[in-house]
């Protein structure tokens, strides 16, 4: 196990009619809020009404920013840095899913930045403090709501680039699954896929000595298989929303990453699909990991046959050690086909014209010196490129 230091500062709360605590969780914390969010689904639900009346209530003032797209724009968050620097706004609160709550968080460090804030994503400059961030989640998928990351997508240069501070974690997160109830068939299955991800990018590692950690990552995953299925029968399924909620913060807020080397090739090949084809998150990623897994496993094979075991539930050929695997990785691929999820880059509406483009991308070997990809196998362009080749 390697050196870890954890710090996991945000409050969830959780459970029926949260969201309408808002103003009275906020109050010692801000005079007034930025509100931000995407299009208009929390109006028609009546969240929005019942956030307003909750601020109302506590004596916060607020102004306004909505307009928050899946693969969240670079040039909305500048927009909202302007705003807040405007207005003098103390706190952001996004009530949305992984993209509202990650343009927020983009808007909060750019608060204080004296540049442009995509200098922050592309250097990976250091920040010293953000606004701090408050949601209440809309959608269960990125695992934002805890962890101190944020994804933009800066749309003139076709680039989409991640960063992660400590000063980036939610001040108070507010999960209520009834909040959940309404979600599409294709939103609940990129959520889960995405989720999923979060934990492998954790979980296929070369450390040894992991057991607690693999254990986690493994009731995470099982949690999440067993109940996901269960959300296309009934969307309005509280105690199964409940589960995939919880499951979802725990698979991002960093607990089951410690200790252990991460890999995190997967999310990165993944924004190079969204960054030009600004195709949903977790559909790439549902796309590419089973890829990834036939191209990597053979450099320790001993964890994907843990993972066919102990989470696909493999029980035969166990003396085969590579059929074994083969069954498990097949196994998640049925997974993601039941959940309705796309398997090939054509089905994502993507053909093989950009994928040494996207290979060089991912590797930044398209920009100047060449940054392998991954942990567990380190990942040179043509690896990435053989890759995407696997998922045509």
């Amino acid at each position: 196990m390697l050196n870890f230091d954890l710090y996991t500062p945000a409050r969830i709360v959780f459970g029926r009619g949260t969201q309408q605590k808002i103003g009275e969780l906020l109050k010692p914390h801000a005079k007034k809020v930025l509100l931000h969010y995407g299009g208009g689904s929390i109006k028609k639900s009546g969240l929005y009404d019942q956030v307003v009346a909750s601020l109302k209530e506590a004596g916060i003032a607020f102004v306004e920013l909505g307009g928050v797209k899946p693969n969240p724009r670079l040039s909305l968050a500048r927009e909202g840095i302007a705003l807040c620097k405007q207005e003098g706004v103390d706190l952001i609160l996004a009530v949305g899913g992984g993209s509202t709550i990650d343009s927020a968080k983009a808007i909060a460090m750019g608060v204080y930045h004296e540049g442009d804030v995509w200098e922050i994503y592309d250097q990976g400059l250091a920040i010293g403090k953000a606004l701090p961030v408050a949601i209440i989640l809309t959608i269960p998928a990125a695992g934002s709501e805890s962890s101190g990351d944020t994804v933009i997508s800066n749309e003139e240069t076709q680039r989409k680039y991640g960063y992660g501070s400590p000063h980036l974690r939610p001040l108070i997160s507010i999960m209520n699954p009834e909040l959940f109830f309404t979600l599409p068939d294709n939103q609940i299955a990129n959520g889960v896929a995405d989720m999923m991800s979060h934990v492998f990018e954790r979980y296929f590692t070369n450390t040894t000595h992991v057991d607690l950690t693999d254990a986690l990552c493994e009731a995470t995953l099982n949690t999440i298989i067993a109940n996901a299925p269960r959300l296309l029968e009934n969307p309005q399924d509280y105690d199964a929303w409940a589960e995939i909620g919880f499951a979802g913060t725990v698979a991002h807020n960093g607990l089951v990453g410690m200790g252990r080397e991460q890999d995190w090739a997967c999310h990165d090949m993944e924004h190079e699909l969204s960054a030009i084809y600004d195709v949903a998150h977790g559909a790439g990623l549902a796309v590419l990991t089973p890829a990834w897994m036939t191209y990597v496993y053979k450099d320790n094979i001993d964890m994907f046959a843990q993972f066919a075991v102990r989470v696909m539930g493999v029980t035969k050929g166990l003396r085969d050690k590579e059929e074994l695997v083969k069954e498990g990785i097949d196994r998640l691929r049925r997974f993601y086909r039941r959940m309705g999820l796309p398997q090939t880059l054509s089905e994502l509406g993507i053909d093989g014209s950009n994928l040494e483009t996207m290979a060089k991308r991912a590797t930044r070997v398209a920009y100047g010196p060449e940054k392998p990809l991954g942990g567990l196998k380190k990942l040179k362009w043509q690896d990435v490129l053989n890759i995407y080749r696997l998922c045509k």
